[in-house]
């Protein structure tokens, strides 16, 4: 399934410096399954976002969401959970939120971990190992979401996971694309970060994990691959078998920018991808948390900030708390 060169190690062809790391990437040739089916059949579309504002994150179902139109008609860039499993979305409502191609809509894909909660969790087609049996691959509690498991996106059997059977069956909803949760894993370095000492990652682990993106990229050619967090030059400066790293995505998006407190790093970070001047249509955008979907005046005031730098905003409850739709209409 694998080059024997990246079996042999961790991914060892071209080296690029990330941080203070040199990193050594390969991309391998996928199997020709991966991809199939009506995402990879489609004829491929142009990349990018031609609008991402106004956007909204929203990870709960269509009924908890209310009226699909007025979602529809108040949002041009939508990040929704629409893991079949789940039973958040069916393809008939991915393609009401679409509105006749005006919208894009993305589905969040967790690249960096694994929610227990997730039937591939326990469960996966033969051949391939559910998160939870994959010890191998398993790095550490997340701290702060009990649900989740650091998993390490280097692991040979969690790529095949997540490329071919957790990735496909998105796509296959109708999705534009997909929103890369928890990639900044990469940036936690070998012992981990944090007071609690977050899943490390090493070398090889950054590696794996970038060409993962790469390899997501090569599976996936007409889908659109958004980036949350990682914002850093861990994946700013890296380069993958060649290609820089930021032209395999079509967006970044930051959490807690603006609130629940000002990160004047996160916004350094953002700003510097804003210098790269990738694409007109390449998307930035926030993502900060009240507490509360009415709190005008303090959402005003995120708004106002994340806009003045050219980003969009959009300001919902918690991370963990993302199954109510916040329409500020600011």
């Amino acid at each position: 399934m694998y080059p024997k060169a990246c079996k042999k190690s961790v991914f060892p062809l071209r080296t690029r410096t990330i941080a203070s790391w040199s990193v050594a990437v390969c991309t391998a040739v996928l199997p020709a399954s991966v991809g199939a089916g009506p995402a990879a059949s489609r004829a491929a579309r142009a990349r990018g976002i031609p609008a991402n504002a106004p956007w909204v994150s929203f990870y709960g179902s269509a009924r908890q969401a209310g009226d699909l139109d007025r979602l529809a008609a108040t949002f041009r860039l939508i990040n929704i959970d629409a893991d079949p499993d789940a039973g958040n979305f069916t393809p008939a409502q991915i393609r009401a939120l679409k509105a006749g191609g005006r919208n894009t809509v993305l589905s969040y894909l967790n690249i960096g971990s694994c929610e227990r909660s997730r039937r591939y969790f326990t469960r996966a087609p033969a051949g391939l190992v559910p998160c939870g049996r994959n010890r191998a691959a398993q790095l550490g509690p997340y701290a702060g979401y009990p649900d989740e498991v650091w998993m390490n996106p280097a692991n040979p059997d969690q790529q095949r996971l997540i490329l071919e059977h957790v990735a496909p069956r998105l796509a296959a909803t109708g999705v534009d694309g997909f929103f890369l949760d928890n990639l900044e894993i990469v940036e936690h370095g070998a012992r981990g970060k944090g007071k609690t000492t977050n899943a490390p990652c090493d070398r090889a682990c950054v590696s794996g994990t970038l060409a993962l993106v790469a390899r997501l990229r090569q599976a996936f050619p007409d889908l659109l691959l958004v980036m949350q967090n990682a914002t850093s030059a861990a994946t700013r400066d890296a380069v993958v078998d060649g290609v820089p790293f930021p032209s395999l995505l079509d967006g970044v998006s930051r959490e807690e920018v603006y609130a629940p407190r000002y990160d004047r790093d996160a916004e350094a970070e953002l700003l510097a991808w804003k210098r790269l001047g990738l694409s007109s249509a390449f998307s930035i955008t926030t993502l900060d948390y009240l507490g509360n979907c009415h709190d005008q005046r303090r959402a005003r005031a995120v708004y106002a900030r994340s806009r003045a730098n050219g980003f969009s905003p959009y300001v919902t409850i918690s991370s963990a708390n993302q199954d109510r739709v916040c329409d500020w209409r600011l």
